[in-house]
């Protein structure tokens, strides 16, 4: 073996730093790495609403897992764990995501999913700019985004590619594309090894539940009504989320630098096909109610986009990545992690999450966002 590949096996036997490491797909990621990869995980959440290390208690006696609290935004503080740590890679999760609070308030998305990106980058810069020179190529910043950067498709339009101008709708998706610029200016400006990833809707175990399949689970296992915005039709893409932690994975290891991947499921439905499909597992599943019954048409969200599409052919040409889960088999799996979880789900849609609720829709039903 050349000293070289010496080097390089060591410098990927080093920890990776995941950011957002307690939300619903980071910690779902760090699940998956630590049972299919030999390098140590350090997870850094700020720990808001939406994180939770109960997500995470399967493996928080784990010799290769270790947690540190704290902001992407505190820039001494992360400079402390990368050159105390050294990591190999920084997968960047970290972010505000639900569009609805960021129509209410967009305060904490500029905060974390612009403040935050760009703070966490110049740490990783000047980080990888102390590293060996041989070690410097093996260094990667993964930054995890969205299909909604790009804004909305009409019914004939062709799916979005890695070419597709960004267009974003949302604050939420305005502040990822901004935090998607950075990246790429910090990759092309100063040299740093970055790979940027955007998925379609992601579902599965440990999905807060303000988004729509979990609402629409939870809602119905407990007879309330199932509230869909606008006429329903709205699509979406969807994609189970072990696919796309597995996704991260290839394109962490085979990624080519400065590159962007488009990662969808090949799933389209509309929000109101999902909701069926929930009513028609579960009352195979506990046929004590009609769960049709509880649909509930609400007035529209403003901008609320009408359908995104994603084109993964560039991921599956370069890295051989496709959705291994049907959108029945990740569904009904799902389902049942929320039958047998209830005590997770009433952990997390009690206090804050309740009192949340209760300003955003005094007056109406809890909506969904998709």
């Amino acid at each position: 073996m050349q000293a070289g590949d010496v080097v390089q096996l060591e410098f990927m036997r080093r920890p990776i730093l995941v950011t957002g490491g307690a939300g619903f797909i980071g910690s779902n990621f760090i699940l998956e790495w630590l049972a299919h990869e030999q390098a140590p995980v350090i997870n850094l959440d700020k720990l808001t609403y939406a994180g939770n290390l109960a997500n995470l208690a399967s493996v928080c006696n784990h010799k290769r897992y270790s947690f540190v609290k704290g902001d992407i935004g505190d820039i001494s503080l992360v400079l402390e764990l990368l050159k105390g740590r050294r990591p190999s890679s920084i997968v960047h999760f970290a972010a505000e995501s639900h569009v609805d609070r960021s129509i209410h308030s967009a305060d904490d998305f500029i905060r974390t999913n612009i403040e935050g990106t760009f703070r966490l980058l110049q740490a990783a810069r000047e980080y990888w700019t102390g590293l060996a020179n041989e070690e410097k190529p093996q260094f990667k910043f993964l930054h995890v985004s969205t299909d909604e950067v790009y804004g909305t498709l009409r019914e004939n339009d062709p799916p979005f590619s890695e070419d597709t101008a960004y267009a974003p709708n949302s604050p939420y998706s305005a502040s990822k594309a901004a935090s998607d610029h950075l990246v790429r200016a910090f990759h092309h400006t100063y040299g740093l090894p970055t790979l940027t990833t955007n998925c379609s809707n992601n579902y599965g175990p440990f999905q807060f539940p303000e988004k729509l399949i979990p609402l629409m689970i939870n809602n119905a296992i407990q007879g309330q009504s199932l509230p869909i915005y606008g006429d329903g039709l709205n699509i979406r893409d969807w994609l189970y989320v072990t696919d796309h932690c597995e996704a991260i994975r290839q394109v962490l290891r085979l990624g080519r630098t400065g590159e962007t991947y488009n990662i969808g499921g090949n799933c389209e439905k509309s929000n109101i096909e999902v909701v069926r499909e929930i009513c028609k597992m579960l009352s195979q599943l506990r046929p004590d109610r009609d769960y049709d019954s509880l649909v509930t048409y609400v007035k529209d969200r403003p901008g609320h986009d009408r359908r995104y599409a994603v084109d993964c052919r560039k991921i599956s040409s370069e890295i051989g990545w496709k959705p291994q889960y049907s959108f029945h088999d990740g569904l009904a799996s799902t389902i049942s992690w929320y039958l047998e979880n209830r005590e997770w789900v009433e952990s997390v849609t009690s206090g804050a999450y309740q009192h949340w609720l209760d300003l955003h829709y005094a007056t109406e039903t809890a909506k969904s966002e998709a």
